[in-house]
Formats: structure tokens, C-alpha cells, sequence
């Protein structure tokens, strides 16, 4: 369980400093021509990220593993791949790409270390936009997820993509 977060500063902190949780949902990719939709896991302990992309009934699976700065992906074939700028490295691979790095601040409903943000938060002190990185990232809805309220849809969009989650349940250890 989260403990109570009733401010904007206490909310960044409690989530910002977790270690270990993981969510489930949907994810939609769109940049040009190119995108998809897909199941999404993404399961965080320490700095060490692991995230599986998958279509229907799981075909063509996508492994995302990090820790650090090092980044490695499978591809649906079985293919891996070590990457220097992963979000580089996915935009040539597949002609669109996500913000893999703050994707994981972004989804907790908070900005992502490192880089200057502009917020708006509602009146419950949570995240509703967030412009970061040149994205502009909006939660549009809440559900109850540890305890508290933790976002249940997230769109980032960028000049030329557009990231879509919808986080069916939250796990936290």
C-alpha cells in the first residue's frame, strides 16, 4: 500500500523515490503512418526496467530490458539488440519511437528527473499535463491503485508521435 499523499510536493516525492512496482494496461503508438496497439507490461526494480510490448494473443512481442544507461531489446524474431539512445535507436528500427526514459515518471503521474517541467494539477494536487522533453503529457484519468489514486490514462504527444497507456492495475512492493 501508498502512503496518504495529499499534496503536489509529498505526491512527487512518495512516487518519484518508489523502487520496485510494476503496472499492466494497453498501449497505442502513432507517428505518421507508422504505430500500433498492443499489451503493455512494464515492471521497475531499482533502475533496472523490464517492458513487453505485445499484439494480440501476445504475437510479436517486443522485450525492452534496462538498467542504467544500458538498454537492451528483443525483437518479435528473437532478435537482440544493445542500444546506445533508445529512443533513437527504436525510431530507425520501426519509424516511430516512445520516450522510454521518462516513461517511467510519466506514467506514475509525475515528471521525469533531469529536466525542467511545466505542471498543471487538479484540484486533488495530481498531475493533469505536464510539458517535458518537448512532449506534452496528459492523465485524464485516475483509479485506485495501492491505495491511492495512480493514473489509469496517459497520452504523451510529441511534433511526431503520439503515446497512448491505459493502466489496467498497479502493483507495488
Amino acid at each position: 500500500m501508498l502512503p496518504e499523499m495529499q499534496t503536489w510536493p509529498i505526491r512527487q516525492d512518495t512516487l518519484g523515490s518508489l523502487r520496485h512496482w510494476e503496472f499492466r494496461g494497453r498501449i497505442g503508438v502513432s507517428a505518421g503512418n507508422e504505430g500500433f496497439n498492443g499489451k503493455l507490461r512494464w515492471k521497475q526494480n531499482d533502475d533496472r526496467f523490464d517492458v513487453t510490448v505485445s499484439g494480440p494473443l501476445g504475437a510479436g512481442a517486443i522485450e525492452i530490458e534496462g538498467r542504467g544507461s544500458q538498454v537492451r531489446l528483443t525483437d518479435k524474431n528473437g532478435e537482440v539488440s544493445d542500444m546506445q539512445d533508445v529512443e533513437a535507436d527504436i525510431r530507425a528500427r520501426y519509424g516511430w519511437t516512445i520516450p522510454v526514459e521518462s516513461l517511467r515518471y510519466w506514467a506514475l503521474g509525475i515528471p521525469a528527473p533531469g529536466s525542467p517541467a511545466v505542471t498543471e494539477l487538479d484540484e486533488y494536487g495530481q498531475l493533469v499535463t505536464l510539458e517535458q522533453r518537448g512532449w506534452v503529457v496528459t492523465v485524464s484519468q485516475y483509479k485506485e491503485g495501492g491505495g491511492q489514486p495512480m493514473p489509469r490514462r496517459v497520452a504523451a504527444t510529441s511534433p511526431d508521435a503520439k503515446v497512448r497507456l491505459v493502466i489496467d492495475n498497479w502493483i507495488f512492493r
